[in-house]
């Protein structure tokens, strides 16, 4: 069985459960693939293999008396270093917490232990989350197992990374600006962010540990290799925090449609805001079409009642002031003096981010009442369409630039340079209007480099999401594992 790496958590957990495979086995099966493969890749940084290796005979030995953890039992994870593990170096890629081991798991990592994960590793992130590339001054540069002279996405590139690469049965991200969504899409996997606030946060770094406050807008949410894995995840995972399991559970509506027959789709793939990559645009639209010949009643045309640029403007204030959050004075006032010397008008990256960093309470109500007009308007538009199909971002992987500066970094996209920060559009319809959005391989490029579709749904309808990657996974064949791994 020497392709168990690549087989999805869902299977090898009935691998498990069968004792087709034990967990003593897969784990150490896990643990040959990272000293192997790793070396050049540099994704799973912190590790506890002797106590994974106790953790997995416990597991077999429970299983031989008849006891089950859960769905997930036996089965060996690696976890975003942004997450809290108890007993193993959790960073958040911050070195002031370098050797910062807790003694609790964050909420998710909790749950997905409760039904019977092994965390045996912690993998690579960005400084606090912050980067649509994963370095950090503690562990490094991950590589993108696809183009080791390329990133893996952020912030959840290392976990990502650590599936493409087949050292993990899945994974757990969190996304404010695509760092679900993006490694995803430039590593070739399944990943969904989920409906805002489903998923409890608490544990999460940023921000600093032991801090209760859950910010807006960020997610947490799996990385798989199929979508069946994304909605066990997902089941463990969701539910009410600390605050609120008193009062209420949460119970996500079914899909709406099990086949491509049932479905009713907007296709938003061009946008002459944000064009995206020649190669990716076909490879997104050969997939569209490849669900409308099985089916699906697809729609050209349809966009909600607002512009891309509109609502990338909302999500751009909104997530500054999130990310803002925090920054020293000389940074402050340095954001209070472009904002002062902006011509009437100028939307650029260096200015949202300036209004959005020196938000007041006052304008916050403004842009707040915005974002909620956003969200009804694609509550009306979801009573006519199941789900939207759009691009992650605008290109596939790129090389590593790890230029301090996001305003002096460029992407090249159809031949023109553009402004780093436009990775962030595509990410930003789901994010600023608390929707879920899946994304599904769909694809290589000629020089051999993933693609994905993003699938964004209405508010709480994760299932809708997960169910359509799924049909694309069926249609195209989901996961392709990279050359040389």
């Amino acid at each position: 069985m020497t392709d168990l790496h690549f087989r999805s958590a869902s299977a090898l957990g009935r691998m498990i459960r069968r004792r087709e495979v034990s967990s003593a086995e897969l784990t150490e099966h896990f643990i040959a693939r990272i000293e192997k493969h790793d070396p050049k890749i540099n994704a799973v940084v912190a590790r506890d293999f002797d106590g994974a290796r106790k953790v997995a005979k416990a597991a077999d030995d429970a299983l031989a008396r008849g006891e089950l953890q859960g769905p997930l039992h036996g089965l060996p994870f690696t976890i975003k270093d942004a997450y809290e593990v108890a007993g193993l170096v959790s960073t958040g890629g911050n070195p002031v917490w370098k050797d910062h081991v807790p003694a609790q798991s964050a909420t998710a990592v909790e749950r997905l232990q409760g039904a019977g994960a092994i965390v045996f590793g912690k993998t690579n992130v960005p400084y606090l989350s912050g980067d649509l590339q994963s370095f950090n001054e503690i562990y490094g540069t991950t590589n993108n197992p696809y183009a080791l002279d390329c990133g893996p996405g952020g912030s959840s590139g290392g976990s990502a990374a650590s599936l493409a690469a087949g050292f993990t049965a899945a994974e757990f991200g969190s996304d404010i600006g695509g760092s679900i969504r993006t490694p995803a899409h430039l590593c070739g996997v399944f990943g969904h962010k989920p409906t805002f606030d489903i998923v409890p946060k608490r544990g999460h770094l940023g921000p600093a540990p032991g801090n209760l406050h859950e910010s807006d807008l960020s997610v947490a949410g799996p990385l798989a290799r199929s979508a069946e894995d994304l909605s066990l995840l997902l089941d463990i995972a969701a539910g009410p925090g600390w605050a609120d399991a008193a009062g209420w559970k949460l119970d996500l509506p079914q899909p709406r449609a099990k086949s491509p027959k049932e479905l009713r789709v907007a296709v938003w793939i061009e946008d002459e805001f944000c064009d995206i990559d020649r190669e990716s645009a076909a490879l997104l639209t050969n997939a569209a079409k490849a669900l409308e010949n099985a089916g699906a009643n697809l729609d050209w045309q349809a966009r909600p009642d607002f512009t891309l640029a509109e609502i990338t403007e909302t999500y751009l204030v909104l997530l500054h002031s999130q990310t803002g959050a925090g920054m020293p004075d000389s940074v402050r006032a340095r954001w209070a003096e472009i904002r002062k010397n902006a011509a009437p008008g100028d939307k650029s990256h260096q200015v949202l981010q300036a209004i959005g960093g020196t938000m007041t309470v006052a304008e916050q109500f403004v842009w707040k009442e915005r974002q909620a007009q956003l969200r009804r308007k694609w509550q009306d538009f979801f009573k006519s369409y199941d789900v939207v199909l759009a691009p992650v971002m605008m290109r596939p992987a790129f090389e590593h630039d790890h230029q301090s500066n996001w305003h002096k970094r460029v992407l090249d996209v159809n031949g023109i340079q553009r402004h780093y920060m436009d990775v962030l559009i595509w990410a930003g319809p789901a994010v600023v209007s608390y929707l879920p959005a899946s994304v599904a391989p769909v694809g290589l490029t000629s020089a051999g480099k993933p693609v994905g579709i993003q699938i964004i749904g209405p508010h709480l309808e994760d299932k809708t999401t997960i169910a359509v990657a799924g049909m694309f996974e069926e249609i195209l064949g989901g996961f392709k594992p990279p050359k040389g791994f």
